[in-house]
């Protein structure tokens, strides 16, 4: 049983989901778009797919020459019911796929470790029917979700960006945040950035402290999740 795992970014690549869930028994085969290769055509050989983040605009297909080919295949997965789970951009995508709406974020970018709340639609949900009120997660984004497609079901709010994570049907889910991230990726991240951070007076290094603080308790949390995830599609 295998995953394909898209990525946008070679700083963006599946993380510890690249532990959780062959933990499972799912298997990633990775494509790495930002080096020129091709978007899959059909989902034939998939049992999951997965979309990870980048620095790429879901609004401007410009912004990336894959970025429409990925949005017919998170289409494609949805109608055929794949298991599909996508993070950060991913979940951009996701939304712009679908029917919703990405814009450029008016309270500015969301970075670091942050909660995000539980909605009552979560009680319901196969993987996060139990998750704590306020999950920790990690932000770094610029862009956010300001509507959700029409067949979807918000599951987790956040007080800068509602959007924070959603379910459209019944087997595709979006994150806004990062749960794959591990110390390097963070400090890699923040290094990234760190110029234009600074300019806007941000704390650079004490950011990525606290993100890196918060990384036991948001792969205790969503580890389990990424798991669950695996489990379903090998369910299918």
């Amino acid at each position: 049983m295998r995953a394909l795992v898209l990525t946008n970014a070679a700083h963006e690549g599946p993380g510890l989901l690249a532990e959780w869930l062959p933990e499972e028994g799912l298997a990633l085969d990775v494509v790495p778009l930002w080096s020129g290769a091709a978007v899959p055509a059909s989902l034939d050989e998939a049992d999951a797919l997965v979309v990870m983040g980048g620095p790429q605009q879901a609004y401007d297909d410009g912004s990336a020459p894959w970025l429409a080919d990925v949005k017919e295949l998170l289409r494609l997965a949805v109608a055929q019911r794949v298991p599909t789970l996508a993070v950060c951009l991913g979940s951009q995508l996701l939304a712009e796929a679908l029917g919703g709406r990405v814009e450029p974020g008016e309270k500015g970018p969301e970075l670091g470790a942050r909660l995000v709340g539980k909605r009552d639609s979560a009680g319901n949900d196969p993987l996060c029917w139990d998750l704590p009120l306020s999950p920790l997660v990690v932000q770094w984004h610029w862009d956010a979700v300001t509507a959700l497609p029409p067949s979807s079901t918000l599951l987790m709010a956040g007080t800068a960006y509602e959007h924070q994570a959603f379910r459209v049907g019944d087997r595709a889910w979006g994150l806004q945040f990062h749960v794959e991230c591990d110390e390097a990726l963070v400090r890699a991240w923040a290094e990234e950035d760190r110029a234009d951070l600074e300019a806007h007076g941000v704390d650079v290094d004490a950011l990525a402290d606290r993100a890196v603080a918060s990384l036991p308790e948001v792969h205790e949390v969503w580890g389990e999740v990424a798991r669950r995830f695996a489990r379903l599609a090998l369910e299918r």
